[in-house]
């Protein structure tokens, strides 16, 4: 799912966040119109798993937003497992974390 206006963009991803989807990611992160909002939501409620390469391209995400003033949300994954890797690595103390989309100032 992929939501853009001109300085708002909602994606949603699901299933695995890993050394090989992250790249089809970043692809989507990166592309028109989406480069273009200076606030991007990144819904994970549906990621069951997450590797360093994951954790890579979301870091990528909110450095390139960073840069240009924008910023970058993530919406909680549900799994457990996928959770306590942004645990672990304090990325959840890096990003500001959402339970939903609706929690969201557009």
């Amino acid at each position: 799912m992929v939501y853009v206006d001109e300085t708002y963009a909602l994606l949603a991803l699901s299933g695995r966040l890993d050394a090989v989807e992250a790249p089809r990611a970043r692809q989507v992160f990166d592309s028109a119109p989406v480069a273009g909002a200076s606030r991007l939501t990144i819904d994970l409620t549906d990621v069951a798993f997450v590797d360093s390469a994951g954790l890579a391209v979301l870091a990528r995400a909110r450095r390139d937003r960073g840069l240009t003033g924008g910023s970058v949300t993530l919406i909680r994954p549900r799994s457990d497992d996928a959770m306590r890797v942004f645990r672990l690595t304090q990325f959840d103390q890096i990003f500001v974390m959402r339970d939903s989309a609706e929690e969201e100032d557009r």
